[in-house]
């Protein structure tokens, strides 16, 4: 070997190893983010302890023995507003922007809208109340280092803003309908990893623990009850109707001519036979993930708050204005009624 070839090798000896030690110590660093974040969720976790152990009942006006016959409760989606993620105006050719202060505009729309929607354009409906489904992906959180170094706040940080938000939209909600149930699964971008996982999914993820410090605010309020589980799903009755709630994560694929329609099919087909199984079913499946309001009579998938962005102008994904899913459950029918709930008021947001 010349010499010319050692001093080559030698050289490049020297680069490897400075890659690795400066990925050495970007490990590192990312570990130590890690583990002073898992910290701070753990004494977070310890305020909500104490209900953990609480056994949960729907309340009975949910499923009365004899509803009367203008009976009708009022179902809305909250899911997919990935609080606190910045969507750059200009990166997105003037199609939508989101941050902190836009996504406070478009959270109290939302409520305002649910309210106009159902006491002024469906006029006459008596409603039993209302329930609320927190369907997951309420933080963008950092599972990717590009929202880590975008978002407006920290995770803890965004945990005490939005839990204040998102109490002060159900309070709303509850006054004008007199008695409110918040059911609440977790979605995949709120979790505390960076990989999703299966045990202890719920318990390590943050759209649970808003979920419980909501609750908490709500303690002494007889008119709000929540079902927090710490399963993926949530099942519950309406009058005599089943309603499954999940993320909707689970779904793979969705390429293709069908869409997202047939693989969605597919696991509501799955989820079905398992409950049969164990004697319990349902007949509506709501979902979020994927940022596009569908509804047919057996599912419902969810809008999201936060609208277009990066990540779907560029995979080509079609353009969709901020919206929520709503239904009118009646006890002969089912869902009677099911519209969007538009959330975006342009003018206002000032883009």
């Amino acid at each position: 070997m010349s010499l010319k070839d050692e001093i080559g090798n030698e050289v490049a000896a020297e680069t490897d190893l400075v890659r690795l030690r400066r990925q050495r110590d970007s490990f590192a660093n990312q570990n130590a983010r890690l583990t002073e974040q898992l910290e701070q969720v753990e004494k977070c976790l310890a305020i909500v302890e104490h209900a953990e152990g609480v056994s949960i009942s729907p309340p009975s006006w949910l499923a009365p023995a004899k509803p009367k016959r203008s009976a009708a409760t009022l179902v809305v989606m909250l899911s997919d507003t990935h609080f606190d993620e910045v969507v750059n105006l200009h990166e997105m050719e003037g199609l939508n922007c989101y941050n902190r202060e836009i996504a406070v505009m478009r959270l109290e729309k939302w409520a305002q809208n649910v309210v106009k929607l159902s006491r002024h354009y469906l006029s006459g409906v008596s409603y039993d109340g209302v329930v609320v489904i927190l369907g997951g992906d309420i933080f963008t959180g950092d599972i990717h280092e590009e929202l880590a170094l975008t978002n407006e706040d920290t995770m803890i940080g965004s945990l005490l803003f939005w839990s204040e938000q998102v109490a002060a939209a159900i309070q709303l909600l509850t006054d004008e309908f007199k008695k409110c149930y918040v059911v609440s699964v977790v979605g995949n971008h709120g979790r505390t990893t960076r990989k999703p996982r299966m045990k202890q999914r719920v318990k390590t993820n943050f759209d649970y623990l808003l979920a419980k410090m909501v609750e908490r605010h709500f303690r002494t309020d007889k008119r709000v009850s929540f079902d927090i589980p710490e399963s993926a799903d949530a099942l519950i009755k309406i009058y005599d109707h089943g309603h499954l709630i999940t993320h909707g994560d689970q779904v793979s694929g969705g390429g293709g001519i069908g869409g997202i329609y047939p693989p969605i099919m597919r696991m509501r087909a799955r989820k079905q036979a398992r409950y049969l199984a164990t004697g319990k079913s349902f007949q509506t499946l709501w979902l979020g993930h994927w940022h596009q309001y569908i509804s047919t009579p057996s599912m419902i998938v969810n809008g999201s708050l936060k609208g277009f962005d990066e990540y779907a102008m560029l995979m080509g994904f079609g353009h969709e204005q901020p919206q929520q899913a709503l239904a009118i459950i009646t006890p002969e029918r089912n869902i009677t009624i099911q519209a969007p709930v538009f959330c975006l008021d342009r003018k206002k947001e000032g883009w």
